[in-house]
Protein backbone atom coordinates (compact mmCIF):
# COMPACT_ATOMS: atom_id res chain seq x y z
CA UNK A 1 0.00 0.00 0.00
CA UNK A 2 1.68 2.98 -1.14
CA UNK A 3 1.41 5.94 1.49
CA UNK A 4 1.66 8.99 -0.80
CA UNK A 5 -1.02 8.04 -2.65
CA UNK A 6 -3.98 9.96 -1.44
CA UNK A 7 -6.57 7.66 -2.66
CA UNK A 8 -5.11 4.59 -0.50
CA UNK A 9 -4.56 6.67 2.57
CA UNK A 10 -5.36 9.66 4.40
CA UNK A 11 -2.37 12.39 5.18
CA UNK A 12 -1.84 10.78 8.59
CA UNK A 13 -1.32 7.12 6.79
CA UNK A 14 -4.74 5.83 7.87
CA UNK A 15 -6.41 3.40 5.05
CA UNK A 16 -9.13 4.42 2.66
CA UNK A 17 -11.34 2.07 1.34
CA UNK A 18 -9.60 1.67 -1.92
CA UNK A 19 -6.45 0.53 -0.22
CA UNK A 20 -8.71 -2.86 0.14
CA UNK A 21 -9.08 -2.99 -3.33
CA UNK A 22 -12.87 -2.81 -3.21
CA UNK A 23 -14.88 -2.18 -6.54
CA UNK A 24 -16.21 0.86 -6.93
CA UNK A 25 -18.13 2.84 -9.86
CA UNK A 26 -16.79 6.02 -11.52
CA UNK A 27 -13.96 8.34 -11.80
CA UNK A 28 -12.16 10.27 -8.35
CA UNK A 29 -10.71 13.21 -8.52
CA UNK A 30 -6.67 13.73 -7.28
CA UNK A 31 -7.31 13.37 -3.92
CA UNK A 32 -11.00 11.72 -4.25
CA UNK A 33 -11.98 13.87 -1.78
CA UNK A 34 -14.24 17.35 -1.84
CA UNK A 35 -11.05 19.57 -2.18
CA UNK A 36 -11.29 18.06 -5.40
CA UNK A 37 -13.62 20.91 -6.54
CA UNK A 38 -11.50 24.44 -6.90
CA UNK A 39 -11.67 26.88 -4.24
CA UNK A 40 -13.33 23.72 -1.54
CA UNK A 41 -11.05 23.64 2.04
CA UNK A 42 -11.63 21.80 4.59
CA UNK A 43 -10.24 22.43 7.73
CA UNK A 44 -11.04 20.36 11.38
CA UNK A 45 -10.39 21.02 15.23
CA UNK A 46 -10.45 17.61 16.78
CA UNK A 47 -11.02 17.53 20.37
CA UNK A 48 -10.38 14.00 22.46
CA UNK A 49 -9.22 14.08 26.44
CA UNK A 50 -9.92 12.51 29.22
CA UNK A 51 -11.80 8.93 30.20
CA UNK A 52 -13.97 6.92 33.00
CA UNK A 53 -17.30 8.17 34.39
CA UNK A 54 -19.24 11.31 32.85
CA UNK A 55 -18.66 14.29 34.58
CA UNK A 56 -21.01 17.10 32.77
CA UNK A 57 -18.24 19.94 31.83
CA UNK A 58 -15.13 18.00 32.68
CA UNK A 59 -15.52 14.81 30.19
CA UNK A 60 -14.52 12.41 28.71
CA UNK A 61 -14.11 14.76 25.40
CA UNK A 62 -14.68 13.21 22.01
CA UNK A 63 -15.79 15.89 19.53
CA UNK A 64 -14.82 18.56 17.47
CA UNK A 65 -15.44 21.17 14.80
CA UNK A 66 -15.47 20.86 10.67
CA UNK A 67 -15.21 23.44 8.68
CA UNK A 68 -15.97 23.97 4.78
CA UNK A 69 -14.83 27.06 2.87
CA UNK A 70 -17.04 26.88 -0.42
CA UNK A 71 -14.79 29.68 -1.72
CA UNK A 72 -11.04 30.95 -1.26
CA UNK A 73 -11.26 32.96 2.05
CA UNK A 74 -11.04 36.81 0.17
CA UNK A 75 -14.53 35.42 -1.79
CA UNK A 76 -16.06 34.17 0.85
CA UNK A 77 -18.97 36.65 0.58
CA UNK A 78 -19.47 35.65 -2.98
CA UNK A 79 -22.64 33.11 -2.82
CA UNK A 80 -22.61 30.17 -4.22
CA UNK A 81 -25.68 28.56 -5.45
CA UNK A 82 -26.93 26.18 -3.80
CA UNK A 83 -29.67 23.69 -2.59
CA UNK A 84 -31.03 21.83 0.43
CA UNK A 85 -32.93 18.55 0.60
CA UNK A 86 -34.25 17.07 3.81
CA UNK A 87 -34.67 13.02 3.94
CA UNK A 88 -35.84 13.26 7.62
CA UNK A 89 -35.53 15.97 9.37
CA UNK A 90 -34.87 15.06 12.94
CA UNK A 91 -31.82 17.77 12.87
CA UNK A 92 -30.37 20.94 12.29
CA UNK A 93 -28.68 22.51 9.45
CA UNK A 94 -28.84 26.51 9.79
CA UNK A 95 -29.29 28.84 6.64
CA UNK A 96 -31.90 26.46 5.28
CA UNK A 97 -34.49 28.90 5.08
CA UNK A 98 -32.81 31.55 2.89
CA UNK A 99 -31.02 28.80 0.93
CA UNK A 100 -34.74 28.05 0.00
CA UNK A 101 -35.94 31.62 -0.70
CA UNK A 102 -33.00 32.61 -3.00
CA UNK A 103 -31.14 29.21 -3.71
CA UNK A 104 -28.00 30.73 -2.22
CA UNK A 105 -25.69 30.76 0.71
CA UNK A 106 -22.16 32.30 1.59
CA UNK A 107 -19.57 32.21 4.52
CA UNK A 108 -18.33 28.60 5.67
CA UNK A 109 -20.08 25.50 6.20
CA UNK A 110 -19.50 24.33 9.85
CA UNK A 111 -20.56 20.56 11.22
CA UNK A 112 -20.58 19.17 14.85
CA UNK A 113 -22.22 17.45 17.68
CA UNK A 114 -25.89 18.43 18.75
CA UNK A 115 -25.47 20.82 21.38
CA UNK A 116 -22.78 23.46 19.71
CA UNK A 117 -24.40 23.91 16.58
CA UNK A 118 -25.60 26.70 17.60
CA UNK A 119 -22.09 28.24 18.96
CA UNK A 120 -20.22 26.61 15.73
CA UNK A 121 -22.89 29.05 13.18
CA UNK A 122 -22.11 32.12 15.79
CA UNK A 123 -18.46 31.68 15.30
CA UNK A 124 -18.01 31.70 11.92
CA UNK A 125 -19.85 35.23 11.84
CA UNK A 126 -17.25 36.12 14.81
CA UNK A 127 -14.13 34.73 12.50
CA UNK A 128 -15.66 36.92 9.42
CA UNK A 129 -16.06 40.04 11.95
CA UNK A 130 -12.55 39.23 12.76
CA UNK A 131 -10.61 38.46 9.28
CA UNK A 132 -13.87 39.94 6.22
CA UNK A 133 -15.36 42.72 8.33
CA UNK A 134 -16.50 44.46 4.92
CA UNK A 135 -18.13 41.31 3.45
CA UNK A 136 -20.73 41.96 7.42
CA UNK A 137 -20.85 46.47 7.34
CA UNK A 138 -23.52 46.27 5.31
CA UNK A 139 -25.42 43.03 5.15
CA UNK A 140 -26.15 40.27 7.91
CA UNK A 141 -24.83 36.65 7.61
CA UNK A 142 -26.87 33.77 8.22
CA UNK A 143 -24.32 31.10 7.94
CA UNK A 144 -24.58 26.83 7.59
CA UNK A 145 -24.18 24.90 10.45
CA UNK A 146 -25.28 21.48 10.77
CA UNK A 147 -24.89 18.80 13.66
CA UNK A 148 -24.83 15.16 14.46
CA UNK A 149 -25.47 13.62 17.94
CA UNK A 150 -21.93 12.50 19.59
CA UNK A 151 -23.57 12.17 23.41
CA UNK A 152 -22.78 7.58 23.30
CA UNK A 153 -19.07 8.73 23.84
CA UNK A 154 -18.46 12.82 24.59
CA UNK A 155 -19.39 14.75 27.51
CA UNK A 156 -22.16 16.32 25.00
CA UNK A 157 -23.98 18.76 27.44
CA UNK A 158 -20.52 19.62 28.78
CA UNK A 159 -20.43 22.13 25.63
CA UNK A 160 -16.14 22.22 25.44
CA UNK A 161 -16.60 23.68 21.76
CA UNK A 162 -15.41 27.28 21.82
CA UNK A 163 -15.51 29.88 19.52
CA UNK A 164 -12.00 29.63 19.41
CA UNK A 165 -11.86 26.05 18.40
CA UNK A 166 -14.28 27.37 15.34
CA UNK A 167 -11.67 29.95 14.04
CA UNK A 168 -9.00 26.98 14.42
CA UNK A 169 -10.88 24.78 11.95
CA UNK A 170 -11.97 27.99 10.02
CA UNK A 171 -8.52 29.13 9.57
CA UNK A 172 -6.58 25.41 9.67
CA UNK A 173 -9.01 24.76 6.28
CA UNK A 174 -6.38 23.47 3.38
CA UNK A 175 -7.03 22.06 -0.41
CA UNK A 176 -5.61 18.86 -1.41
CA UNK A 177 -6.02 15.34 0.85
CA UNK A 178 -8.00 15.44 3.90
CA UNK A 179 -8.23 13.67 6.69
CA UNK A 180 -10.99 11.02 7.43
CA UNK A 181 -12.58 9.10 9.96
CA UNK A 182 -12.60 10.41 14.02
CA UNK A 183 -11.74 13.90 13.12
CA UNK A 184 -13.51 17.56 13.71
CA UNK A 185 -17.10 17.00 14.21
CA UNK A 186 -16.96 13.96 13.40
CA UNK A 187 -14.99 12.66 16.47
CA UNK A 188 -17.13 11.14 18.37
CA UNK A 189 -19.50 9.41 15.97
CA UNK A 190 -20.93 5.99 15.02
CA UNK A 191 -22.12 4.61 11.92
CA UNK A 192 -23.58 0.64 12.06
CA UNK A 193 -22.06 -0.24 15.22
CA UNK A 194 -18.76 0.81 14.03
CA UNK A 195 -16.59 4.05 14.47
CA UNK A 196 -17.26 6.37 11.50
CA UNK A 197 -17.55 10.45 11.36
CA UNK A 198 -15.71 12.18 8.66
CA UNK A 199 -15.57 11.12 4.93
CA UNK A 200 -15.06 11.75 1.87
CA UNK A 201 -14.59 11.44 -2.35
CA UNK A 202 -15.10 13.10 -5.41
CA UNK A 203 -16.35 12.26 -8.89
CA UNK A 204 -15.03 13.54 -12.31
CA UNK A 205 -17.80 14.10 -14.84
CA UNK A 206 -17.18 14.48 -18.75
CA UNK A 207 -19.79 16.56 -20.39
CA UNK A 208 -19.40 17.72 -23.95
CA UNK A 209 -15.23 18.86 -24.22
CA UNK A 210 -15.36 19.69 -20.42
CA UNK A 211 -14.66 18.21 -17.55
CA UNK A 212 -16.42 18.84 -14.44
CA UNK A 213 -15.65 17.47 -10.66
CA UNK A 214 -18.05 16.65 -7.86
CA UNK A 215 -16.72 16.05 -4.24
CA UNK A 216 -18.89 15.02 -1.27
CA UNK A 217 -18.38 15.69 2.31
CA UNK A 218 -20.35 13.11 4.99
CA UNK A 219 -20.44 13.49 8.73
CA UNK A 220 -21.60 10.11 9.18
CA UNK A 221 -23.54 8.76 12.56
CA UNK A 222 -26.42 6.86 11.44
CA UNK A 223 -27.62 2.97 10.42
CA UNK A 224 -27.90 -0.49 12.40
CA UNK A 225 -25.62 -3.18 12.13
CA UNK A 226 -28.36 -5.67 10.66
CA UNK A 227 -28.75 -3.46 7.70
CA UNK A 228 -24.51 -2.45 7.10
CA UNK A 229 -23.96 -3.27 3.11
CA UNK A 230 -21.12 -2.90 1.39
CA UNK A 231 -20.95 -3.29 -2.72
CA UNK A 232 -23.81 -4.77 -2.83
CA UNK A 233 -23.14 -7.08 -0.41
CA UNK A 234 -25.13 -7.29 2.90
CA UNK A 235 -22.08 -7.87 5.68
CA UNK A 236 -24.09 -7.04 8.70
CA UNK A 237 -25.21 -10.23 9.46
CA UNK A 238 -21.77 -11.65 9.53
CA UNK A 239 -20.34 -8.75 11.31
CA UNK A 240 -22.36 -9.09 14.34
CA UNK A 241 -18.68 -9.24 16.25
CA UNK A 242 -17.49 -6.81 17.47
CA UNK A 243 -19.69 -5.53 18.99
CA UNK A 244 -20.35 -1.87 21.25
CA UNK A 245 -19.80 -1.96 24.57
CA UNK A 246 -21.83 -0.18 26.54
CA UNK A 247 -21.26 1.25 30.07
CA UNK A 248 -24.64 3.42 29.90
CA UNK A 249 -27.70 2.69 27.70
CA UNK A 250 -27.18 3.67 23.93
CA UNK A 251 -30.59 5.47 22.52
CA UNK A 252 -30.83 5.27 18.63
CA UNK A 253 -29.90 9.47 17.91
CA UNK A 254 -28.17 8.60 14.71
CA UNK A 255 -27.96 11.10 11.59
CA UNK A 256 -26.10 11.63 8.83
CA UNK A 257 -25.04 15.27 6.91
CA UNK A 258 -23.81 15.28 3.32
CA UNK A 259 -22.50 17.83 1.56
CA UNK A 260 -22.33 18.23 -2.52
CA UNK A 261 -19.81 20.61 -3.90
CA UNK A 262 -19.19 20.76 -7.85
CA UNK A 263 -17.45 23.18 -10.33
CA UNK A 264 -20.68 22.38 -13.10
CA UNK A 265 -22.56 25.19 -13.62
CA UNK A 266 -25.97 24.28 -11.77
CA UNK A 267 -29.24 26.55 -10.93
CA UNK A 268 -30.65 26.47 -7.49
CA UNK A 269 -33.19 23.92 -8.56
CA UNK A 270 -30.89 22.21 -10.03
CA UNK A 271 -28.79 21.78 -7.26
CA UNK A 272 -31.58 20.76 -4.84
CA UNK A 273 -32.02 17.99 -7.31
CA UNK A 274 -28.29 16.64 -7.05
CA UNK A 275 -29.38 17.33 -2.35
CA UNK A 276 -32.29 14.83 -3.36
CA UNK A 277 -29.81 12.42 -4.85
CA UNK A 278 -28.02 11.71 -1.07
CA UNK A 279 -30.65 9.24 0.32
CA UNK A 280 -29.45 6.70 -2.42
CA UNK A 281 -25.59 6.90 -1.81
CA UNK A 282 -26.72 5.92 1.91
CA UNK A 283 -29.10 3.23 1.09
CA UNK A 284 -26.32 1.25 -0.66
CA UNK A 285 -24.24 1.14 2.80
CA UNK A 286 -28.09 -0.01 4.57
CA UNK A 287 -29.06 3.70 5.88
CA UNK A 288 -32.52 3.28 5.82
CA UNK A 289 -33.66 6.99 6.97
CA UNK A 290 -35.22 5.83 10.30
CA UNK A 291 -36.70 7.79 12.87
CA UNK A 292 -34.60 9.52 14.99
CA UNK A 293 -32.11 9.97 12.21
CA UNK A 294 -31.47 13.43 11.12
CA UNK A 295 -30.98 12.97 7.31
CA UNK A 296 -29.84 16.22 5.90
CA UNK A 297 -28.25 17.39 2.79
CA UNK A 298 -26.58 20.65 1.32
CA UNK A 299 -25.78 21.10 -2.58
CA UNK A 300 -23.65 23.82 -3.94
CA UNK A 301 -21.99 24.95 -7.54
CA UNK A 302 -19.06 27.29 -7.27
CA UNK A 303 -19.64 28.31 -10.94
CA UNK A 304 -21.70 31.50 -12.10
CA UNK A 305 -19.96 33.65 -9.49
CA UNK A 306 -21.03 36.73 -10.51
CA UNK A 307 -24.66 35.94 -11.72
CA UNK A 308 -24.74 34.56 -7.65
CA UNK A 309 -23.96 38.00 -6.64
CA UNK A 310 -26.49 39.62 -8.85
CA UNK A 311 -25.50 43.19 -8.42
CA UNK A 312 -28.42 45.80 -8.81
CA UNK A 313 -29.23 47.67 -12.33
CA UNK A 314 -28.25 45.12 -14.78
CA UNK A 315 -29.49 41.74 -15.58
CA UNK A 316 -27.89 38.53 -14.58
CA UNK A 317 -26.71 36.01 -16.61
CA UNK A 318 -25.92 32.46 -15.62
CA UNK A 319 -24.51 29.58 -17.57
CA UNK A 320 -26.39 26.04 -16.61
CA UNK A 321 -26.11 22.20 -17.90
CA UNK A 322 -29.13 21.27 -19.29
CA UNK A 323 -31.67 19.39 -16.84
CA UNK A 324 -31.58 16.56 -19.62
CA UNK A 325 -27.78 16.05 -19.41
CA UNK A 326 -27.54 15.99 -15.42
CA UNK A 327 -27.83 12.19 -15.11
CA UNK A 328 -24.12 11.46 -14.85
CA UNK A 329 -24.22 14.23 -11.74
CA UNK A 330 -26.69 12.29 -10.53
CA UNK A 331 -24.44 8.74 -10.32
CA UNK A 332 -21.55 11.22 -9.28
CA UNK A 333 -23.75 12.26 -6.58
CA UNK A 334 -24.71 8.35 -5.31
CA UNK A 335 -21.08 7.27 -6.23
CA UNK A 336 -19.48 9.49 -4.12
CA UNK A 337 -21.80 9.71 -0.79
CA UNK A 338 -21.49 5.82 -0.40
CA UNK A 339 -17.48 6.15 -0.87
CA UNK A 340 -17.68 9.29 1.74
CA UNK A 341 -19.32 7.15 3.98
CA UNK A 342 -17.43 3.45 3.52
CA UNK A 343 -14.08 6.08 4.05
CA UNK A 344 -15.35 6.90 7.06
CA UNK A 345 -15.65 3.67 8.05
CA UNK A 346 -12.16 2.32 6.97
CA UNK A 347 -9.92 5.28 8.40
CA UNK A 348 -11.13 4.15 11.92
CA UNK A 349 -10.08 2.89 15.20
CA UNK A 350 -11.72 1.56 18.07
CA UNK A 351 -12.64 4.53 20.77
CA UNK A 352 -13.80 4.46 24.43
CA UNK A 353 -15.44 7.60 25.54
CA UNK A 354 -17.64 8.41 28.74
CA UNK A 355 -18.66 6.09 31.15
CA UNK A 356 -16.36 3.16 29.27
CA UNK A 357 -18.65 3.12 26.20
CA UNK A 358 -17.02 1.24 23.60
CA UNK A 359 -16.94 1.62 19.67
CA UNK A 360 -15.23 -0.86 17.86
CA UNK A 361 -13.66 0.00 14.13
CA UNK A 362 -14.71 -1.77 11.08
CA UNK A 363 -12.06 -4.83 10.77
CA UNK A 364 -9.37 -4.17 9.19
CA UNK A 365 -8.26 -8.33 8.39
CA UNK A 366 -12.12 -8.83 7.74
CA UNK A 367 -11.87 -6.32 5.14
CA UNK A 368 -8.71 -7.41 3.21
CA UNK A 369 -9.99 -11.31 3.69
CA UNK A 370 -13.05 -10.39 2.10
CA UNK A 371 -12.76 -7.84 -0.30
CA UNK A 372 -8.78 -7.44 -1.00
Amino acid sequence: MSRSDPHLRTPSGKPRLRSFNVALDGTPGRFNAITDVPGVAVGYTTLIAGGGPLQVGIGPVRTGVTAILPRPVGQLATPVFAGVFSQNGNGELTGTHIIEETGAFDLPVTITNTHSCGLTRDGTLRWMSRGLPAALDSAWGLPVAAETYDGFLNDINGHHVSFEHVASALDGATDGAIEEGSVGGGTGMISFGFKAGSGTASRIVEWQDRSYTLGVFVQANFGKRRNFTIRGRHVGPELAEPAIREGTPRAEKGSIIAVVATDAPFLPHQMKRLARRVPLGIALTGGYGYHSSGDIFLAFSTANPEAALAASGRVARAEFIPDVDIDPFFDAVVQGVEEAILNALVANEDMTGRDGNFVPALPKVWLKDNFS
